[in-house]
């Protein structure tokens, strides 16, 4: 897993080519991808919103309580790799109109690796400086991007233009289900799953 993060990183064209060449054995056992790299964001989070915080203006030290954090971390990381599967479903749907055959393991495969970027760039979490945290968001949601239009035509094994199609299909899915999520995090704040802020 380490090898094909780093080399989504480095050299993308070069390892989306080593893992459409994997055996379906190899593929399944990346499914796994996603549920390892989404504690990265996940850790970094709790630890950066209860014991560094972050401030507005020049206030104090905002963080949320201990069990909050925990709370809300949790559920994001599920959210994170729900949203994965997600997407990686309606990669393996959306195929046949392509011309690709596929599976649904190989579809969540290219959707977690194509989100690489976001999980590991996810340590900003760390320290939540609000600026410094969307410049990063930024850069790593278009390195995402470029990711999924460069991967989906090698492991499709379709032509360019035909991916550039399918790519842009996959991204107007994953628009649809950020905006579903966020309608879900209302739902779940308004039931009591909330940020609960600490008085020092």
């Amino acid at each position: 897993m380490i090898q094909h993060t780093i080399g989504l990183l480095t050299k993308p064209g070069a390892q989306w080519r080593s893992v459409a060449n994997l055996p379906a054995s190899s593929l399944n056992i990346l499914v796994l991808y996603p549920w390892v790299l989404a504690l990265i964001p996940a850790v970094a989070w709790y630890f950066g919103t209860t014991d560094v915080g972050w401030t507005v203006g020049n206030g104090p030290a905002i963080r949320l309580t201990y069990d909050s954090a925990l709370q809300l971390c949790i559920l994001f990381y599920f959210a994170m790799v729900g949203c994965v599967i997600s997407v990686g479903y309606f990669i393996h749907w959306m195929a046949g109109t392509y011309g690709a055959q596929t599976t649904f393991a190989k579809g969540v495969v290219i959707a977690g690796l194509t989100v690489t970027p976001m999980f590991v760039f996810g340590v900003a979490g760390f320290y939540p400086l609000l600026w410094v945290d969307l410049l990063i968001g930024v850069v790593a949601v278009s390195w995402s991007v470029y990711l999924l239009y460069l991967g989906i035509p090698i492991m499709m094994n379709i032509p360019e233009e035909r991916g550039f199609l399918f790519s842009t299909a996959v991204v107007g899915v994953g628009l649809v289900i950020l905006v579903s999520l966020l309608v879900t995090t209302v739902f779940l704040w308004d039931l009591g799953a909330g940020p609960a802020f600490t008085d020092v």
